[in-house]
């Protein structure tokens, strides 16, 4: 008997230790976010209204109904008169760029970026693990990752992933691959670099599809410091809860939708192709299916699923009325509360259309879009890392308390939507924000106009006729 209650004794104890081993292990699996920071360049690379025109018009294959276009989608971007653009543009070199422009804009950035989050969390570079590098649009041979290795002088066996042409939704892959490391390795620290190149990619020729991308994106960057350590976890800003990749790469019209290619001159640009807004409008719609369960309380699934259920028994179903339809575009809406499992919403500043239209669907208020709003205004869309910068803002507002819920949207060519939620793990809105990008210039946000003075300045195109038009001498 005593054997036996020893055998029983020891299996016991033999299944609690393999319980408590599995569910410690998981505790190091966490993916924190210990600390970010956004590039801001210099201000002798600020595009105002002026120098916004002067660029424009040195593209002598524009014509009329072209500067009309390009008026009416500046006007109308949400982009203010305190972006950036690269120092090539300042030199009037844009349509003839050379490979070191590039290379010297994205090692501005990332000295900048990387120095101060290092330097402010007393890390070294050799402490460094995992890196991983996003930049859609430039691929250099040694790589961006290969020459932050050499100017850091990081480790030997460091694990290294550079990626290319993934688009404005590039960051939260970064988090994801970064996420999947830590699954196998414990007790790391992460870099994830996030940018893109815009030196060598100015688009100088006169097709509409392809001049709107010049109309929209900006310099910037961001580096963020990750870790999975449990000796640092109280010190970490944010917990990853959920992250969500959906990819449309398998349709024809989602995979044409963004496309980098030569006009019928030659000239290399993005297109943006007609069907973009309905191959958002299916990632979006898909990504929600798959991470609305994860994020939102049961209490609200259940209320959900009870209206619809109402709405199928009086014979009046409505195509706007689930989660399936829910979609970045005017007069749908998804019909459920996102507010009710999230606290703040990190939507990437595509355009003022993008911000719009999600804000519609997901049913947001002005407040609620406050952060994307103000990013686009003053830094533009900088791409990739233009969720950090709306992230800093609501730090920066002090919004963020100990346990708020962070939901990030980014959309990027393929077509994909990818999409994850932070907890925040510690108060911050108290204090200042340390090395905040928007420490400088919080106060004014948000002003009490958004409209940019370009209309103000150019708004005489509209009343041109193609026969008689002329650039006036003041402005050439």
């Amino acid at each position: 008997m005593d054997i036996l209650f020893m055998l029983l004794s020891l299996l016991i104890s033999y299944l609690i230790f393999k319980i408590w081993k599995r569910i410690d292990s998981k505790r190091d699996q966490n993916c924190y976010i210990l600390d970010y920071q956004c590039h801001k360049p210099s201000d002798d690379r600020m595009v105002n209204t002026q120098f916004s025109g002067d660029v424009i018009l040195r593209n002598k294959h524009l014509q009329l109904n072209e500067y009309k276009f390009l008026l009416k989608a500046i006007v109308s971007s949400g982009i203010g008169e305190q972006t950036y653009a690269p120092r090539l543009f300042f030199e009037g070199r844009e349509q003839s760029p050379t490979l070191q422009d590039a290379i010297s804009e994205m090692e501005e950035f990332y000295i900048d970026t990387i120095e101060k989050v290092l330097e402010r969390n007393k890390i070294s570079p050799s402490d460094i693990d995992i890196l991983v590098v996003n930049v859609s649009m430039l691929n250099s041979t040694p790589s961006l990752s290969a020459r932050i290795i050499n100017h850091y002088k990081m480790r030997d066996d460091i694990k290294v992933f550079n990626l290319t042409a993934m688009g404005c939704s590039a960051s939260v892959i970064s988090v994801d691959i970064v996420k999947n490391m830590f699954k196998t390795y414990k007790n790391k620290l992460a870099l994830v670099v996030t940018s893109e190149s815009l030196s060598p990619n100015w688009y100088s020729g006169s097709n509409r599809s392809m001049i709107l991308a010049n109309c929209l994106f900006r310099s910037g960057g961001c580096a963020v410091l990750l870790t999975n350590k449990r000796s640092l976890s109280r010190r970490a800003m944010f917990k990853l809860k959920c992250l969500v990749r959906t990819h449309h790469g398998a349709r024809d019209d989602s995979y044409s939708a963004c496309v980098q290619k030569e006009d019928e001159l030659g000239h290399i640009g993005v297109h943006l192709d007609k069907t973009l807004p309905k191959a958002a409008t299916r990632a979006f719609v898909d990504n929600l299916k798959v991470i609305t369960p994860k994020i939102l309380p049961v209490t609200e699934l259940l209320r959900f699923m009870l209206c619809l259920l109402l709405k199928k028994l009086r014979k009046n179903p409505s195509k706007g009325s689930n989660v399936a339809q829910a979609a970045p575009k005017a007069g749908i809406k998804a019909g459920i509360n996102f507010k009710t499992g999230i606290d703040h919403f990190c939507i990437h500043t595509g355009g003022k259309a993008v911000i719009d239209a999600i804000g519609y669907s997901l049913d947001l208020s002005e407040y609620d879009l406050e952060p994307a709003r103000m990013t686009l205004h003053r830094f533009g869309n900088t791409s990739a890392s233009s969720l950090w910068y709306v992230l800093g803002y609501m730090e920066a507002k002090k919004r963020l308390k100990r346990g708020d819920r962070v939901f990030m949207i980014s959309f990027g060519a393929g077509f994909k939507c990818n999409s994850c939620v932070w907890e925040v793990v510690r108060d911050l809105n108290v204090g200042e924000a340390i090395g905040n990008v928007w420490n400088h210039c919080i106060d004014q946000y948000p002003p009490k106009s958004l409209l940019n003075p370009f209309f103000e300045k150019y708004g005489w195109i509209n009343e041109e006729e193609p026969e008689t038009f002329k650039i006036p001498d003041g402005l050439m």
